[in-house]
């Protein structure tokens, strides 16, 4: 079906929730102005909407294809990705000194969100392109920056991140690749596993990251450095010259993403792959999380999409399908199912938390814009603690709660939903890599618990719960407002009974804090999106008597009162699983699980 990017609602987390006077404030925001912001979101909408989203599921049902090393795209992704260089699309947010176009992170996400909404599979070429630049900006050297950034910054060329080997899944310290220096570069050889566009035919080269270790090189993950490898080599004036020693020896049948190529990628087999190294010896995990943390937030706003595309398409169904009578009248009319209070109670539930999280995840792109821009070094500090702490729960929690919406999405078509054709399925199958890519939620959960919440002792965490105490403190006491202001002070005061257990608890039983990591993360997850429904009910019952668009608002309104009895009331079992439930994780021997 189609896709419309809902550009009233990141207009109103844009314009009233975090504030474009706020962007602008920062240096070199200046220029970002509501006229400026809504005609890029206006012709990114266009372009997700006209370009984009009719290449979903025909490129679902036929598929990236390896044939003797090469991997044909579906038919209109060449031309797409064509388009959307053009367009400028992919150096949005870029610095200028390298051809981008210096727009800050937040506006960047509302666009990127649309990307993903409209197609997943084409968004993820640009998603790990971007983590390419990334690194390569903080970490590459004058040169190397010079002889990649301009092009893959403007996107003719892409770039992929290369992690995985076969025994060397999460636990990167297994990496076996070696890099052997071969006078002024190295020779790269080894076998690298889920590489997503690691092979295609829409850029005329690939440039790869890719983790390997040198001969002296410690064991385990103090010894992996970060190696830049192109599929074709770059000449010094900058042009293409022969294909370098890396080929891709297949491509994986997945579940969902039919039309991204997950390339396994040979290095190597002829003379050795020719790379430079990035950074210093041995770094290179650290450097790669600066790619896997960029990418992280990046696959939260893929669970974004995918809840706003399923949403979508469930409440048109909804409108369209008429079926049985209203529920208290006798010899009454068919009605469509949105009529039905059960289809009324899922499709709240797909609102809500979709408009949930795209105000935490625009939030925590403002978080990451102040952390990058703001003059006050201080200040910059607060910020990328905020942004450190928000990314796993962005991630963890938005995709999680995307596989939820997209389940639902299918519940609402009934039986229709579970056929291709109406394409509810494909967004299902396309959500659940998302809690996978760049470290499951378990990995997520466990980064929040012991590098975001104990190791600082739970102050950032604090810092937010006390933004949190301070908005709903804003909130009247009485009315549908003063039910969500109750609703969100009992999870806020949940939240932070568990944030002082884990920073009691962690450094003397981290099993039991690992046992409650997920659980923390959810309802981390579960709280922060309830703060900022309240925060947009709040803007909405004070814009209400002065604003035309009163529908809007009081959609905000009964949305936030949905979030708070629906939702947050989860938050009472999570608090107790994440305190009280160790010892039911881990109460059967390991033989005990086949008694």
């Amino acid at each position: 079906m189609a896709y419309n990017a809902p550009l009233r609602d990141m207009q109103f987390v844009l314009t009233e929730l975090i504030g474009l006077d706020r962007v602008a404030a920062l240096p070199g925001c200046e220029g970002i102005e509501p006229d400026l912001v809504d005609a890029v979101l206006d012709e990114a909408a266009k372009f997700a909407r006209d370009v984009l989203a009719p290449l979903n599921q025909p490129g679902d049902h036929q598929g990236a294809q390896w044939r003797n090393g090469t991997v044909h795209m579906p038919e209109g992704f060449a031309d797409a990705y064509a388009r959307y260089v053009a367009g400028g699309w992919n150096a949005l947010s870029c610095d200028p000194e390298y051809g981008g176009q210096g727009l800050p992170a937040v506006v960047s996400a509302a666009v990127e969100e649309m990307w993903h909404a409209a197609n997943m599979a084409f968004g993820l070429c640009p998603l790990l392109t971007r983590g390419a630049i990334e690194a390569l900006h903080l970490c590459g050297t004058p040169a190397q920056k010079d002889r990649y950034l301009h092009k893959l910054v403007e996107g003719a060329w892409t770039g992929t991140m290369n992690l995985t080997e076969p025994q060397a899944g999460s636990d990167l310290s297994a990496v076996r690749t070696r890099a052997v220096p071969d006078g002024g570069h190295y020779r790269v050889y080894g076998q690298k596993i889920y590489i997503t566009y690691g092979e295609h035919d829409m850029a005329e080269n690939i440039v790869h990251l890719v983790l390997a270790r040198l001969p002296d090189a410690p064991e385990g993950v103090r010894g992996i450095s970060l190696f830049v490898v192109p599929k074709v080599l770059v000449e010094a004036d900058g042009s293409l010259g022969a294909r370098n020693d890396v080929r891709c020896v297949s491509i994986e049948h997945k579940l969902g993403i039919h039309a991204s190529p997950t390339a396994v990628l040979a290095y190597g087999d002829e003379d050795g792959a020719v790379g430079e190294l990035v950074g210093e010896p041995n770094r290179g995990l650290e450097y790669m999380f600066v790619m896997m943390n960029a990418a992280r937030f990046q696959v939260g706003l893929e669970g974004l999409a995918i809840g706003e595309r399923a949403w979508q398409q469930a409440l048109a169904y909804a409108r369209d399908r008429v079926q049985g009578e209203e529920a208290g009248v006798r010899g009454g009319a068919r009605v469509p199912i949105i009529r039905h209070p059960d289809v009324r109670r899922m499709l709240m539930g797909m609102k809500a938390q979709t408009e949930a999280m795209r105000a935490l995840a625009y939030v925590t792109a403002f978080a990451l814009d102040t952390a990058a821009r703001h003059p006050d070094p201080a200040t910059r500090a607060v910020a990328q603690a905020r942004a450190d702490l928000l990314i796993p729960v962005v991630k963890g929690w938005c995709t999680e709660t995307a596989i939820e919406i997209a389940s639902t999405g299918v519940q609402v078509h009934g039986g229709m939903g579970y056929i291709e054709d109406t394409g509810a399925a494909q967004h299902l199958r396309d959500a659940r890599i998302t809690t996978i890519y760049e470290g499951t939620t378990g990995i997520q959960a466990n980064d929040l618990v012991g590098r975001k919440i104990a190791r600082d002792g739970g102050a950032a965490a604090r810092a937010a719960l006390a933004e949190m105490r301070a908005d709903a403190a804003q909130l009247p006491m009485d009315g549908e407002l003063g039910a969500v202001r109750e609703s969100l002070e009992t999870g806020i005061g949940l939240l932070a009974s568990c944030v002082d257990w884990v920073a009691e608890t962690h450094a003397r039983d981290p099993q039991a804090t690992g046992a409650g990591a997920v659980p923390l993360l959810k309802l981390f997850g579960v709280v922060a999106g309830g703060w900022q429904a309240a925060r947009a009910a709040w803007v909405a019952e004070r814009k209400l008597g002065a604003n035309a668009d009163r529908d809007f608002y009081l959609a905000k309104i009964g949305t936030a009162r949905f979030y708070v009895d629906h939702v947050l009331t989860q938050a009472h079992g999570l608090a107790h699983a994440v305190q009280h439930g160790a010892p039911g994780v881990l109460a059967l021997d390991e033989v005990q699980f086949a008694a």
